[in-house]
C-alpha cells in the first residue's frame, strides 16, 4: 500500500507538471512564482546559449551542415531541453530511462519511461514519449559489471563498452563476437541482454604527444589544454591524464616555462590539473575558429544527441554531436570508464583540448577512432569530475569567487558540482537539481530555473 501511494503521488507530480507547459518546444519552462524585480531568465539566457559566439556558429554550419539560423535555434532548444529533461527525470523518478535529442535543430526531446501511465504527462512537457523495459539503473548496474570483469580479465579485444540510451540497452564494441561474448560472459551477464557491435576501430589516445593551446610536457611530449582553473590563489588548467604524471613540467606553446602537473589520473579515468608560473593568467577563454576566441560561462552537462565542438592543438576547431554518455573505453595502455563519446574528430595532440556545448564546458579529448581527413570517434573526460576530484573552480566569464564552505551539509554553495537529482537548501528553500553542473555565483537556485527545481 505504500508503494501504491507513493505511485500515486509521483504521478500526481507528473500531471501537475504536464499542466505547466503547452505541447511544443517552449522558450521557457515555468517554474517558480515570478519575483517582483522581473521575469526569471530562461534555460538558454542562463546558459547563454541566446547569444552564441560566432567561431561555434560557424563550426556548426560547417561541421553539421546548418544554416545559420538553424545553428542558433539548436543551440537555444538545447538548453531548453536540458531543463525539461531534468524536471522530467526528477518527477519520474526510478522509472525514468534516459532522454535524447532528435532533429537537425534539435527541436525533438525524447524522454524514456518503464511505465506507459507516464506518456502523457511526458507529452506535456513538450517531449515525445519512448516506454522501455529496462531501467536506466538496471542498464548501470550491467555495465558496472562489466566494468569490474575489465579489471580482472583486461580489454585488449573487447574494447569499448557503454549504455545505448536511445537503444535501452548495453553495447559492447570488440574485433570479433567471441571476443565481445567472452567479456559479457566474464562479467555475469547475460549475452541476450547486451547488444554487440564488431568493429576493427580501436580507440587510442590523441596523446602525439588554450582551451586548445599547445604544451609540451617534460620537452618533448605535445597536449593541448583544456580548460582555466583555479584553486584557491593558484591559477592553472586541466587536461588528460595520459599527457604526463604528477610532477611532470610544463612549457607553453612559445615554449617558455608554464608550470607543473599537480595532480594526474590515468587510467581508470583520464584527468590531470597543470599549476601555472605567475607569467601565465587563467582565462575563460577557448581557442575557436580563426583563433576567435569562444567565452566560457560555465559546466553545465548536455544531453546525449546535443551539439559538441572540440579545440585542439593539431586539427583545431570541429563540432559534431554527443552520442553516448558514461562509456568505459579499453585503450591499449589501459581501461577508462566515464567518458563520453562524441562524433567530432580528432587526431594526436588534441589530446587534453576543451569540448563545448555553446559556451559550457563539457571535457578535454580522451582519444578517439580515425582523423579529420576520414572522419571517426572521440571520447572525452568530463570536465565536472575533474573539477570535483581535485577541487577545483572553472574560471568563467564574469566569474563570482566561490562562496564560503559552512557548516550546512546541504547548503548551496558556489563552486561545488551538483549532479542532476542532488538537493540543497537556500535561503531556507529546498531545491533539486536538473543539470549536472559546478555552481557559479550568479547562478542563486532561486534565479536559475534552468538549473533548479523548487521543491
Amino acid at each position: 500500500m505504500v508503494l501504491r501511494h507513493a505511485l500515486t503521488g509521483r504521478r500526481a507530480a507528473l500531471t501537475a507538471l504536464g499542466a505547466l507547459v503547452a505541447t511544443g518546444l517552449p522558450s521557457a519552462v515555468a517554474a517558480e512564482p515570478t519575483p517582483a524585480a522581473g521575469p526569471l531568465p530562461s534555460a538558454a539566457q542562463t546558459l547563454g546559449a541566446d547569444r552564441p559566439s560566432a567561431p561555434v556558429l560557424r563550426a556548426l554550419e560547417r561541421d553539421l551542415g546548418l544554416t545559420p539560423a538553424q545553428a542558433s535555434q539548436r543551440l537555444v532548444n538545447e538548453a531548453e531541453a536540458g531543463t525539461r529533461a531534468g524536471r522530467l527525470r526528477n518527477a519520474l523518478g526510478d522509472r525514468f530511462a534516459g532522454a535524447w535529442l532528435r532533429g537537425t535543430t534539435s527541436q525533438e526531446l525524447v524522454v524514456a519511461t518503464t511505465d506507459a501511465a507516464d506518456v502523457a504527462a511526458i507529452k506535456a512537457q513538450g517531449a515525445k514519449a519512448a516506454v522501455v523495459k529496462q531501467k536506466l539503473r538496471d542498464l548501470r548496474a550491467a555495465k558496472q559489471k562489466l566494468d569490474a570483469a575489465a579489471a580482472r580479465v583486461g580489454t585488449r579485444d573487447a574494447h569499448l563498452w557503454y549504455i545505448d540510451v536511445p537503444a535501452n540497452r548495453v553495447v559492447v564494441e570488440a574485433g570479433s563476437k567471441a571476443a565481445a561474448a567472452a567479456f559479457v560472459k566474464a562479467a555475469g551477464l547475460d549475452g541476450t541482454s547486451v547488444g554487440v557491435k564488431v568493429t576493427a576501430a580501436r580507440p587510442r589516445l590523441m596523446a602525439d604527444i588554450t582551451g586548445g593551446d599547445a604544451y609540451y610536457i617534460d620537452g618533448s611530449a605535445r597536449c593541448s589544454v583544456g580548460f582555466s582553473v583555479t584553486k584557491g590563489e593558484q591559477e592553472g588548467f586541466v587536461s588528460a591524464g595520459h599527457c604526463g604524471k604528477r610532477g611532470a613540467k610544463t612549457t607553453g606553446f612559445d615554449k617558455t616555462a608554464q608550470g607543473t602537473f599537480q595532480s594526474s589520473t590515468f587510467p581508470g579515468k583520464d584527468m590531470s590539473w597543470v599549476a601555472v608560473n605567475d607569467q601565465w593568467t587563467a582565462t575563460a577563454n577557448v581557442k575557436g575558429e580563426g583563433d576567435r576566441k569562444v567565452r566560457i560561462t560555465g559546466s553545465v552537462q548536455a544531453l546525449v544527441g546535443a551539439a559538441v565542438c572540440r579545440s585542439g592543438s593539431t586539427t583545431g576547431w570541429h563540432c559534431g554531436t554527443i552520442e553516448q554518455h558514461d562509456t568505459s573505453v579499453g585503450y591499449a595502455e589501459g581501461k577508462v570508464d566515464g567518458l563520453t563519446r562524441t562524433t567530432v574528430c580528432a587526431e594526436p595532440g588534441d589530446s587534453g583540448g576543451p569540448y563545448v556545448a555553446g559556451v559550457q564546458a563539457q571535457g578535454v579529448t580522451s582519444g578517439g577512432t580515425g582523423d579529420c581527413k576520414t572522419g571517426g570517434a572521440t571520447f572525452y573526460q568530463p570536465v565536472n569530475p575533474i573539477l570535483s576530484e581535485y577541487g577545483l573552480t572553472l574560471e568563467t566569464a564574469d566569474a563570482t569567487p566561490p562562496a564560503p564552505q559552512d557548516n550546512v551539509a546541504q547548503a548551496w554553495a558556489a563552486g561545488r558540482v551538483y549532479e542532476a537529482g542532488a538537493t540543497v537548501t537556500h535561503a531556507g528553500v529546498r531545491y533539486q537539481c536538473l543539470q549536472t553542473h559546478q555552481a557559479q555565483g550568479p547562478w542563486v537556485p532561486a534565479q536559475t530555473p534552468a538549473l533548479w527545481q523548487r521543491m
